[in-house]
């Protein structure tokens, strides 16, 4: 018996070029043969949707000329579509990174003050407060009580409360004055323009 030794580049599906996801690679979503369901769940434009069996949706993914993708697999049963799976994986990485650009990191910049700070200090970290609330970053400031000084914390308080109605303008007060150990700490957010 003579056998010709297979090509690699073929698969047993109808001496047909192997498809994405045929061999285990390394692919979010579960395509054609690797979905291990027996039933599936078709949703999607260019099919009717309702309960096929496995071998049912993946002959229609073949009519079509597309892949068959899991999108859903904890669902009962798991939740498929017919959609060519390079154009699919691209439009997942286009979404996510659209969601990326969305969800704006946030910035907080702490300015500190001691209890007994002069005008000419305070001036100097309210400028710099606007140029962050500017910027779109949130201010935490803070009055630091070092030792005994802890007894001034009414003059910490008065001091933020004073900082927020100098930023009233630039920023929203987030949180009020809280006595959190030794710091006194009021948050500024940036007004929405």
């Amino acid at each position: 018996m003579d056998k010709k030794p297979q090509n690699p580049g073929q698969n047993n599906r109808n001496n047909a070029q192997p498809r994405r996801g045929d061999k285990n690679t390394k692919d979010p979503y579960n395509i054609n043969e690797n979905i291990r369901a027996k039933e599936v769940r078709l949703v999607g434009d260019n099919v009717e949707g309702g309960v096929y069996s496995i071998q049912e949706a993946i002959r229609l993914a073949d009519e079509l000329g597309l892949d068959l993708i899991e999108i859903s697999p904890n669902a009962e049963p798991p939740v498929c579509k017919i959609l060519d799976y390079q154009k699919f994986l691209y439009q997942q990485k286009k979404r996510q990174k659209e969601q990326k650009a969305k969800s704006t990191k946030v910035v907080v910049k702490e300015i500190r003050f001691g209890p007994q700070t002069d005008e000419h200090d305070y001036n100097f970290k309210l400028k710099h407060a606007v140029g962050f609330l500017k910027e779109g970053a949130k201010v935490k400031a803070y009055v630091f009580f070092k030792g005994r000084s802890i007894l001034f914390k009414e003059q910490g308080e008065v001091l933020l409360l004073r900082f927020a109605n100098d930023l009233e303008e630039f920023g929203k007060v987030e949180q009020m004055p809280v006595l959190e150990g030794k710091r006194m700490i009021i948050m500024l957010s940036p007004k929405k323009k």
